[in-house]
């Protein structure tokens, strides 16, 4: 696939982005994409290593190794590298409902399991991916195509997100007629509300949802199943129900002074943003001001780093995020081999714009909070954290953390943004349709399925797994949408 010899003769090249400096002033998309001649030399680097591991999706110690939608990357490079662009366009989507999101959020585990990537750099896949659907756009081979046949039978999607819209796009192809319920505003649940502007612009997620509506979905925003329709009415008016909720609990902190005026989940904080931009672009302030304030995100991971570039947009005086664990190494460790999912540091756009604005990196390693202090009006106005060290326990030898005595200090704080992931699916959603959770508070099914406790109901999405990436969501959402399919029709032609 692509040039037996091209990643020896062309170097990686990806898209240039905007100074930190300067695309802190808005929240567009910062990338500038390759020019097509230049994209296609880059599908030209993907070697033909005989066992691509970048389309196997298998679990290696826990971490997903490659594709897990197994995406036929070898292919649909070789087609970029030739410039069959419609034919790349056909292959990425035979895998993938939406390349238009996955090209722009996911953190391309293909590449990180690229053979190319094993002595060098890796092939550019998720730029090419990216190359494959704009082009598509642009050449009209992305028009909505709706299905010749209908099967007459019903189904509801009870949620939004990257896992109800793949379930929702797989069965409308199928010839089902779908009805997608969200209880926000507007339909894409994270991919409209828990993902910012500047990662995903909503008029992408909005191009796409007008090409599924023009092919049949229905789509219904502003209901919350469960409190404003019953789940009985869904279970009559349909033949299957798909829930596809999210898991939408917000992991708290327990610490005195937790009753602090300033003090927000980051998922609120995230939403709240987001729709005050699409709403009348800041001017309703119906978002947490920020500007001249200090801002302590507690969290590591990608949402807490889109705290970070979102609180810097608005102005703020400084931003600190606390991170548990320890740094990761700069490279791979040795017990951390290809083609393993790489355990090292990553420096994201927010984290690389607090460097260019601040002058250091704003993450804490190893270290919680142990109080939030409060003035007599209840107003946050600081943090006290503590160090942490990691020690084994002899008995179980688990690592456990220990606070290092004398170790803590306090950050100022006008706001503190709570990014510590979730807990699992709401309950008032499992209760209102009866289905059983687990002790994760997942939504019970058996192992590899996704039928629940009750007759008729599916569940799909981080309700089913936990909280994961949007590439895992659609998978799901594909995987569910056959199970649907069979149990209606009694087989079925969707492609997992």
């Amino acid at each position: 696939m692509g040039k037996p010899t091209g990643f020896m003769e062309y170097k990686r090249v990806v898209s240039k982005e905007e100074d930190p400096r300067t695309r802190v002033s808005h929240f567009r998309e910062f990338k500038e994409h390759l020019p097509q001649e230049q994209q296609q030399l880059q599908g030209a680097r993907c070697m033909e290593c005989g066992v691509p591991f970048c389309q196997s999706g298998m679990m290696l110690c826990g971490m997903a190794s490659g594709c897990p939608l197994h995406n036929l990357v070898p292919e649909w490079n070789d087609l970029v590298y030739t410039g069959n662009w419609k034919q790349a366009y056909n292959r990425l989507k035979k895998t993938n409902n939406f390349p238009e999101f996955t090209s722009r959020v996911c953190p391309a585990l293909c590449e990180a399991a690229c053979t190319c990537g094993l002595n060098g750099d890796p092939v550019s896949t998720k730029e090419n991916e990216y190359a494959i659907i704009e082009n598509a756009y642009e050449q009209g081979y992305a028009a909505p195509k709706p299905p010749k046949v209908r099967t007459g039978k019903r189904v509801a999607v009870v949620g939004s997100g990257p896992s109800g819209l793949a379930a929702a796009d797989q069965l409308n192809k199928r010839g089902h007629q779908v009805t997608v319920f969200e209880r926000s505003d507007r339909i894409g649940g994270l991919l409209m509300y828990g993902i910012p502007n500047m990662k995903l612009e909503k008029r992408i997620v909005e191009r796409k949802l007008k090409v599924m509506e023009e092919e049949g979905v229905t789509f219904i925003p502003g209901v919350d199943v469960g409190k404003d329709m019953k789940a009985d009415k869904l279970l009559h008016d349909f033949d299957r129900v798909i829930l596809a909720c999210g898991a939408s609990n917000p992991r708290d902190i327990k610490a005195p002074g937790r009753d602090a005026k300033g003090i927000y989940f980051a998922v609120d904080f995230l939403r709240a943003n987001t729709k005050s931009l699409l709403d009348s672009d800041f001017a309703d302030k119906k978002y947490v001001e920020t500007k001249d304030k200090d801002v302590v995100i507690i969290g590591g991971g990608d949402t807490g780093n889109d705290c970070v570039g979102t609180s810097i947009r608005h102005g703020c005086r400084s931003v600190t995020q606390i991170e548990m664990m320890p740094k990761a190494p700069d490279q791979r460790a040795e017990n951390n081999p290809w083609p393993e999912w790489p355990k090292i540091c990553k420096t994201d756009y927010g984290q690389e714009e607090a460097i260019a604005l601040f002058g250091h990196d704003p993450r804490i390693y190893e270290a919680t909070v142990k109080e939030f202090l409060k003035d007599q009006d209840g107003n946050l106005h600081g943090v006290k954290i503590v160090k942490l060290s990691w020690e084994k326990d002899p008995a179980t030898g688990r690592m456990n953390m220990k606070e290092i005595p004398g170790s803590e200090t306090v950050l100022p704080a006008d706001i503190v943004l709570i990014a510590a992931g979730f807990l699992g699916a709401q309950r008032y959603v499992a209760e209102a349709f009866g289905v059983e959770l687990n002790e994760r508070t997942n939504v019970k099914t058996a192992p590899g399925q996704y039928r629940t406790s009750k007759e008729n109901i599916f569940v799909t999405g981080d309700m089913h797994r936990g909280q994961s990436l949007v590439v895992w969501a659609i998978r799901e959402g594909r995987e569910v949408a056959r199970a649907v399919d069979e149990s209606l029709m009694g087989y079925s032609n969707l492609v997992v």
